[in-house]
């Protein structure tokens, strides 16, 4: 079996809301789109999303269909990956951050980029303000920083829908399980609504991030 590549971000594929020179002294809020999709999917958010963050919309590192996906298909856990596939994706967003500067950082992903935003407040809880997981669920395995999270308690948003059918169960029942004891958690679940986005779960979003600032 082949071995995947080593995933990373390519910074010349991110989407800015603003100018470099604008992004100066500014909160920045992190796009994460889900599988076989690109960045360009989230960033039509942005209108809808309060002014005074920056938003960066990246790209998923692994070319999947006709887009990207976070989790690699080398290990076929595309919907439900394993910890080391969720670890090695959030692993490469930390490296992009790496390079940036902001006051803060909020995290807002679907679906894949849901799972990868969870991800990324278990490996760095301290560096997070908020995480908004849309139509995505925790990955598997545990983290020592767990616990870090449980003290902390970090302020997520997480939303789906009933007629979503694209999320495992076994994913979601732990995602119920996982997020009450590791978040300030703000769950909402959308009558009707499929593996998507809603109007009334993007006024929802709003609200959760103006009240974070």
């Amino acid at each position: 079996m082949r071995t995947p590549p080593t995933p990373a971000v390519d910074p010349r594929a991110v989407l800015w809301s603003a100018s470099e020179a604008d992004r100066v002294g500014r909160p920045l809020l992190v796009l994460m789109h889900g599988y076989a999709s690109d960045e360009t999917d989230l960033f039509g958010l942005s209108a809808y999303l309060p002014l005074e963050p920056v938003i960066a919309s990246v790209r998923a590192p692994i070319p999947e269909g006709p887009g990207y996906a976070w989790f690699s298909r080398f290990s076929n856990d595309t919907s439900d990956p394993s910890a080391e596939s969720a670890d090695a994706a959030a692993s490469a967003v930390l490296d992009w951050l790496d390079t940036q500067e902001a006051t803060s950082v909020g995290l807002l992903g679907f679906s894949q980029g849901a799972a990868v935003a969870l991800q990324l407040l278990r490996l760095a809880p301290t560096r997070f303000d908020y995480a908004v997981a849309l139509s995505g669920f925790v990955p598997r395995g545990a983290h020592d920083t767990d616990v870090e999270l449980v003290k902390r308690r970090p302020p997520v948003f997480w939303g789906r829908g009933t007629a979503d059918t694209s999320i495992p169960t076994v994913s979601i029942e732990r995602t119920e399980d996982w997020l009450p004891a590791h978040s300030t958690l703000d769950s909402r679940i959308y009558e009707g609504m499929g593996h998507s986005i809603s109007s009334s779960e993007l006024t929802d979003i709003a609200a959760f991030i103006r009240a974070r600032l």
